[in-house]
């Protein structure tokens, strides 16, 4: 028998792509907190960041967006390849949270590293990397600084929050 920390960990190992990425977060949500959202977007852009600048994603408050920066992930994919499941559950949990109306960071920050801690248990990389950001962004930022940009172009990821769904077509 295993208990959950390992099942999520073994769920997040198997996910294929930022769908089945968020899908883990939103389960994992429901499951800690008791309350899920449906019928969001993500959206990816080169957002830019270097050494000393790091934007991992973002949450435009009353829209149904979640972006995420490709500027940061393909860091993550270039330099520590193992920690790109973990990196990007953290991030999108954090802007998750946020489109539930959880608008403080602190309280986001802590939050994020709750839930990880309770869903994967101390020892693995998306709890370390929820304990504080700070330690994944030598991997997270390219060598060369591009400034950070809000106003980049972003591109809409088919498929994302799949499980609503059936909420919508009928």
């Amino acid at each position: 028998m295993t208990d959950g920390t390992t099942s999520y960990g073994n769920r997040l190992d198997r996910t294929k792509d930022l769908a089945d990425i968020f899908e883990l977060v939103k389960d994992g949500v429901r499951a800690r907190l008791g309350i899920s959202r449906a019928g969001l977007m993500l959206g990816v852009a080169d957002m830019g960041g270097g050494p000393g600048q790091f934007l991992g994603g973002l949450y435009p408050v009353t829209s149904n967006v979640i972006v995420l920066n490709l500027t940061a992930t393909k860091a993550i994919l270039s330099s520590r390849p193992e920690l790109y499941k973990p990196y990007v559950f953290t991030v999108l949990l954090h802007e998750y949270l946020h489109t539930l109306g959880f608008l403080d960071e602190e309280q986001v920050r802590r939050m994020v590293h709750e839930i990880s801690l309770a869903l994967f248990g101390p020892h693995h990389a998306a709890t370390w990397i929820s304990e504080d950001i700070g330690r994944v962004m030598p991997f997270a930022t390219p060598r060369v600084a591009t400034p950070i940009r809000q106003d980049a172009e972003v591109e809409l990821v088919d498929g994302f929050d799949r499980s609503s769904f059936d909420r919508y077509i009928w």
